[in-house]
């Protein structure tokens, strides 16, 4: 491979790229990768105490100080926390972030888990990357990047917990073996501090550090080591069917 692919990690909130994907990415920055790390809301409403506009600010500068350890660059689109909608004007946000970053590797939220926000994200994600490459599809921005060359290929991240609506599990496609980035890892993590609170308050979560190498360790014995990331690839018509995270990452062959 000649030219190594930009990578999309784009997810809903502030924390779910580190939470779900960002021992992949730690290893595909190893590997020489350009990431960039997007998230659709700046977390407005994750907070009891701050109003939306502070914890916003508060959360964005989290999110950009997670991504500067991993070297990432990091965009927010600006839709807000529980009101990311399947319209027109979400795919053409999420089109412009797509073509921006002319990335050939999208990992986004799951088409199916425990709240509208992350549903909404992977539906638009996907749609989005269907239409980065339409040369008339216009995203009505001020500055707009140019069309993409083709489809990126497109991978979902691990529901939380695994499961579906009704507690069962979810297969994955295949698991990554993050044991040696699983501490730059939770160093990204880290850096959401303003959610250990507001996680305690409503999800009933503490310790969301120590629970995040749980679900790891889980993920990893699966696959027979220490640590893992659990991934599921869109092959539908006409999304790319060859497994190029796979391939960089030495789980499928080139």
């Amino acid at each position: 491979m000649s030219k190594l692919p930009h990578v999309l990690a784009i997810h809903a909130h502030p924390d779910d790229v580190e939470l779900q994907c960002a021992g992949t990415l730690w290893r595909l920055k190893e590997l020489g990768c350009p990431i960039t790390i997007a998230t659709m809301t700046p977390g407005d409403l994750g907070s009891a105490e701050l109003p939306p506009d502070e914890i916003a600010a508060v959360r964005r500068a989290e999110a950009k100080q997670a991504a500067d350890l991993l070297g990432a660059n990091y965009m927010c689109l600006e839709f807000r926390d529980l009101s990311i909608l399947i319209d027109n004007d979400g795919r053409r946000r999420v089109t412009e972030a797509i073509r921006k970053s002319q990335a050939e590797i999208v990992i986004t939220a799951p088409p199916v888990d425990y709240m509208s926000d992350h549903e909404m994200t992977s539906r638009l994600v996907r749609d989005a990357c269907f239409a980065a490459s339409v040369p008339h599809f216009l995203t009505q921005q001020w500055d707009p990047a140019p069309p993409t060359a083709h489809i990126p290929h497109l991978y979902y991240v691990d529901a939380i917990e695994g499961i579906d609506y009704f507690g069962r599990p979810l297969e994955p496609g295949f698991i990554v073996d993050i044991s040696t980035t699983i501490e730059p890892k939770l160093k990204m993590l880290a850096c959401h501090a303003s959610q250990r609170e507001w996680l305690r308050r409503q999800h009933g979560l503490d310790e969301y550090l120590d629970g995040c190498r749980r679900w790891s360790a889980q993920r990893g014995q699966e696959i027979g080591v220490a640590y893992g990331e659990a991934f599921r690839q869109h092959t539908g018509h006409p999304y790319p069917h060859g497994n190029l995270l796979g391939q960089l990452l030495g789980l499928a062959e080139a």
